[in-house]
């Protein structure tokens, strides 16, 4: 395995990649192995969805699933009249 040294890099730079690696949870190093990988079509770039709503669960579920969900749920649909006196 070869080990390079990348000259040039300004304060911008910089950084940003120490930024995203933070993001990321990873290294700088790490970063830039994968950002070359795709870069360089070694690798596919992983696509992550960011949902801001639940449209993406819409009509998964089985009636099975339903109705187990019904069954655990159920009891929050009991009032407790004596709480409320």
């Amino acid at each position: 395995m070869a080990t390079m040294t990348l000259r040039g890099i300004d304060e911008r730079i910089a950084a940003a990649l120490k930024e995203k690696a933070r993001k990321e949870g990873t290294s700088v190093n790490a970063l830039m192995l994968r950002v070359l990988k795709e870069s360089l079509g070694i690798e596919k770039k992983k696509r992550s969805v960011v949902y801001d709503d639940l449209d993406q669960l819409a009509g998964t579920w089985s009636k099975k699933d339903a109705a187990e969900f019904e069954q655990a749920t159920a009891v929050f649909e009991k009032v407790d009249e004596e709480m409320w006196k």
